[in-house]
């Protein structure tokens, strides 16, 4: 898990759910919509009505039918447009993304796609990859696309929704992580959900998030960021020493697993908060002594 020290009340990246991908080289996408997507099935003008039944062929001109040269007209009960899928602008992916950089189980997720569009989708997944730490926002419209293309599988909806997410889109993230727990019944994004809400200034329901049923299905380190996230609700609420007491936890103890630092940091941070500095700089001394990569700031704060 990412360490983010600097917003200690805000879960680390995700990792669950979201498709690694080896490094890909290469020149940056330029944001430009794609040029080359094959037109699916559904965006083609659908036939329908009498012309068809009659052999003549329906013609679409920006938006408006126009009549078949027998003069005959579909019935407008039988002009569908809901199959017709919109276009949407897609950033370009470089030419050396194959999409065979994604982990196997994730490429087998792709297989109830068709084959070409399996390929699309998975070389944007590996692009929402290749540019998360560098440009969220160009991560987080390869994720768009994605969805686009295999907007009913919940690896893809949860990749979209981790990528609005790193972009500052929580209102979009949301509503993609949503979709993936639907699909999948996976409950592993629900800190990042209880986050999103606190993006959109809506701590209460952080809070209604961490007293969920869901919460007991959270593995360990999933647990812990629920933690965090709900602390940080408290502190958005102004109940600093509410934000204290919900990271005193036995895994305060911990010195081994990935998130003890992160724990640490937060409750250090916490502490300082409410006002309770001796102590802060204790909790920052101990999160130091787990922090020899020195990802974080807690050195020079146990100093201060």
């Amino acid at each position: 898990m990412e360490e983010r020290p600097r917003n200690s009340d805000r879960p680390a990246r995700p990792s669950n759910g979201r498709p690694s991908a080896r490094p890909a080289s290469g020149r940056p996408a330029s944001g430009r919509p794609s040029s080359s997507r094959p037109q699916s099935r559904e965006e083609r003008p659908a036939r329908g009505g009498r012309s068809d039944r009659a052999g003549a062929t329906r013609q679409v001109s920006q938006g408006r039918e126009v009549s078949d040269p027998r003069g005959f007209r579909p019935a407008p009960q039988e002009r569908d447009q809901s199959r017709i899928r919109p276009r949407i602008f897609e950033p370009d992916i470089p030419d050396d993304v194959t999409g065979e950089e994604l982990e196997k189980s994730v490429r087998a997720e792709l297989l109830s796609l068709s084959a070409e569009n399996a390929k699309v989708v998975a070389r944007h997944m590996v692009c929402v990859n290749l540019y998360m730490d560098v440009d969220p926002e160009l991560s987080h419209k390869h994720a768009v696309a994605a969805a686009h293309h295999a907007g009913r599988l919940a690896v893809v909806r949860e990749t979209a929704g981790y990528a609005a997410y790193r972009a500052g889109h929580y209102e979009i993230a949301l509503k993609e992580l949503r979709a993936a727990n639907r699909i999948s019944g996976d409950v592993s994004m629900w800190p990042v959900m209880a986050d999103c809400e606190r993006g959109l200034g809506n701590p209460l329901k952080a809070l209604n998030l961490a007293g969920s049923p869901e919460v007991k299905r959270l593995g360990k380190s999933e647990e812990i960021e629920m933690r965090i996230v709900a602390s940080g609700a408290r502190r958005d609420l102004g109940e600093f020493d509410a934000a204290v007491v919900t990271l005193q936890c036995k895994e305060l103890k911990n010195e081994t697993d990935e998130w003890a630092l992160r724990l640490r940091y937060a409750y250090a941070d916490a502490l300082s908060a409410a006002g309770r500095s001796d102590e802060a700089r204790e909790w920052f001394a101990k999160c130091a002594e787990l922090d020899v990569d020195e990802v974080t700031d807690a050195s020079d704060r146990a100093s201060a």
